[in-house]
C-alpha cells in the first residue's frame, strides 16, 4: 500500500463518537481523504445520522460490512467491548488490511492475539483538542506493523494536530502528559479565572483573558522554537510582577504538584492496560 492518499484507499471506523468525529472531520476538510472513500459503523443511528448529515460519509450499523471493503480500520469503540468486536470481525479482514486502534489501554499485544496471525496494528494515543484540529497524537507500532504503516497512520492523524512516533512503552506516559494534559490545562484556566475574579475582573473577562494567555503562551512556544525555560526568562523581570508570581506558584508546589500529576495519570494508565490484558486472557 502506497503511503500516498491513494485515490482506492478506503477507511472503515468501528465506532462514531466525538474522537472518530474528530478525525473524519480532519481527513475530510484537509482533503486527505474524500468522504466518498470513508465509511462509519456504530450502533447509534443518531450518530451516524448526524455524519451523513454534516460530511456525506457512508454509513452502517454492521461492522462486518464497513470492515470488508477498508484497506484501513480505525478501531474507536470502548475497550471493554472490545472482546465482542474484534473477533467477529476477524474474517472480515484481509492480510493487508491496517488496524488503527485509539482505545485507551488497549495494547497491540491484546488486538494482535484477537486477529488473524500477522495482521499490521498500529496503536494511536490522540487527544481532545484533535475535536478542533488542534491534537497531539503518538502512535506505535505493534509487532507486524511496517514504517509504511506508521507513515499513513502519520498523514491520517495529521489532519487533526501534530503526530509524534514512539514505542509503545512509552504510550502509557504519553497518556500521562498529552492525553490527560488538557484537563490540567483547564484547571490552570479555571484557577487563573476565578483568581482574577476575586481581584476584581468580571468573570467572562478574566476566563477570556485566561484562555488567550494560554493559547498565546503556547502558541509563541511552538513557533519561536525556543526553551520554556528561556521564555520564561524573557518574560520575568527582577523584582516584577512575574517572579512574584512565579514565587508564589514555587512555594505552593506547582512544578511538583504537576510532576505529581503526569506520573498518577502514567501510574493509572498502566493499571488499565494490565486489567484490560487480563480481561483478555
Amino acid at each position: 500500500m502506497s503511503v500516498r492518499m491513494a485515490k482506492d484507499l478506503t477507511i472503515a471506523f468501528v465506532g462514531a463518537g466525538n474522537m472518530a468525529g474528530a478525525l473524519i472531520r480532519g481527513l475530510i476538510g484537509t482533503k486527505t481523504i474524500s468522504s466518498t472513500h470513508i465509511i462509519a459503523a456504530d450502533p447509534d443511528q443518531a450518530r451516524l445520522d448526524l455524519l451523513v448529515s454534516d460530511l456525506a460519509i457512508r454509513v452502517t450499523n454492521s461492522n462486518d460490512a464497513a470492515v470488508d471493503e477498508a484497506n484501513v480500520v480505525v478501531l474507536a469503540t470502548k475497550p471493554q467491548v472490545f472482546g465482542q468486536v474484534l473477533p467477529s470481525l476477524a474474517a472480515s479482514l484481509n492480510p493487508e488490511t491496517l488496524i488503527i486502534s485509539i482505545a485507551a489501554g488497549i495494547s497491540t499485544r491484546i488486538i494482535e492475539r484477537m486477529l488473524p496471525d500477522g495482521t499490521h496494528v498500529v496503536r494511536a494515543m490522540p487527544n481532545t483538542p484533535a475535536l478542533v484540529g488542534a491534537g497531539a497524537t503518538a502512535i506505535s507500532a505493534g509487532t507486524h506493523a511496517t514504517d509504511k504503516d506508521l507513515t499513513l497512520a502519520q498523514r491520517l492523524f495529521e489532519s487533526v494536530g501534530i503526530v509524534v512516533r514512539v514505542p509503545e512503552s512509552q504510550i502509557d506516559a504519553v497518556t500521562g502528559v498529552s492525553g490527560s494534559g488538557p484537563a490540567y490545562v483547564f484547571a490552570m484556566i479555571e484557577a487563573l479565572r476565578d483568581a482574577g475574579a476575586r481581584e476584581g475582573l468580571p468573570e467572562a473577562t478574566a476566563l477570556e483573558l485566561a484562555s488567550q494567555t494560554v493559547l498565546g503562551a503556547a502558541r509563541l512556544l511552538r513557533e519561536r522554537g525556543e526553551a520554556p525555560e528561556a521564555l520564561r526568562q524573557k518574560v520575568t523581570s527582577p523584582g516584577g510582577t512575574t517572579v512574584a508570581g512565579l514565587q508564589a506558584l514555587d512555594a505552593q508546589g506547582f512544578r511538583d504538584a504537576v510532576l505529581g500529576a503526569v506520573r498518577a495519570a502514567t501510574r493509572r494508565s498502566t493499571e488499565l492496560g494490565k486489567i484490560a490484558e487480563d480481561s483478555n486472557d
